[in-house]
């Protein structure tokens, strides 16, 4: 069995070298390209600070579910991470001077509402996991439910100052990913070192590795590079919406693959996702409309 804290720190590195080929080859040759390395990256320390920030706050993040996970019952952790939609959506708000109507808002609730329906088959599904002639660990549902609280709040500031970062300045997109990535790598690192470091040291770093650690390991860093250039190009909403669909896929596909049987709240959550996914996208569909009503 691989270390799962070296496979996040290999997909940050993997995502710096994607980001750094793709400079390369719209520089067009080697001297351009490490005249721009320079320029941009080693010569602009400040700018790879400012990652500092969401890197930061998604390691944060990922160390605050593991508490809430610890100490709240599967369900109240899935509807109250949730939240993490209302907060990316005040975010914008805040720090992008967003403008969203009532009825975007509404959209917003129900996605909430969808999700949770729809990942309530997960929820099920790991209760019964659990061994009941196991001893039940100590939990405590108020330092869980502050934990997923601040998490959900880091992730919408995170998300939102990211996409601030990448719309405000004239940066390249994989410049700010390279910085991203070099600030994920560090405290992914250290997260490493501090969690894993017996593992480490008695088996090695790649321990555990075959072709299938790898394919994780590249979707992880592809899926990096992918959320970066949904931010860029559409918002963090919209990611959001785009999440929420994708888990439904998953479960159209998981039904034709893997035999698996949606209940009734995964078909009702499916199809609040999709009403509110129209709700949304109703003022972009009159944008683009090609004829006028008379």
């Amino acid at each position: 069995m691989y270390i799962a804290s070296t496979a996040v720190f290999l997909a940050e590195v993997l995502k710096i070298v994607a980001c750094l080929i793709v400079m390369w080859q719209q520089q067009g040759n080697w001297d351009a390209f490490v005249r721009l390395v320079k320029l941009e990256i080693l010569g602009k320390p400040r700018e790879t600070l400012k990652m500092l920030i969401p890197s930061g706050l998604y390691a944060l993040q990922n160390n605050l579910l593991y508490v809430a996970l610890s100490n709240l019952e599967a369900a109240t952790f899935q509807v109250t991470y949730q939240m993490k939609i209302l907060s990316t959506a005040m975010f914008s708000v805040v720090l992008l001077g967003r403008t969203l109507n009532r009825d975007k808002w509404i959209a917003l609730v129900l996605l909430m509402i969808g999700v949770t329906l729809v990942q309530s088959q997960t929820m099920s599904g790991s209760a019964k996991v659990s061994d009941p002639s196991l001893p039940l660990a100590v939990q405590s549902p108020l330092i869980g439910l502050l934990a997923v609280i601040t998490s959900c709040i880091s992730s919408g500031f995170a998300g939102c100052y990211f996409e601030k970062v990448l719309k405000t300045s004239d940066t390249s997109m994989w410049v700010r990913n390279i910085q991203l990535g070099i600030s994920g790598a560090f405290f992914s690192l250290v997260g490493m070192l501090v969690y894993d470091i017996q593992s480490l040291w008695e088996g090695g770093m790649l321990q555990g590795y075959d072709w299938l650690t790898w394919v994780v390991v590249a979707n992880q860093a592809l899926g990096g590079l992918l959320v970066a250039i949904v931010v860029k190009y559409a918002d963090n909403i919209l990611k959001g919406f785009a999440t929420s669909l994708s888990i439904i896929v998953s479960g159209i596909i998981s039904f034709y693959l893997f035999y698996f049987k949606p209940t009734t709240p995964f078909v009702i959550g499916a199809t609040i996702v999709m009403i509110s996914s129209y709700l949304y996208g109703i003022e972009f569909t009159k944008r683009w409309l090609p004829f006028k009503s008379y």
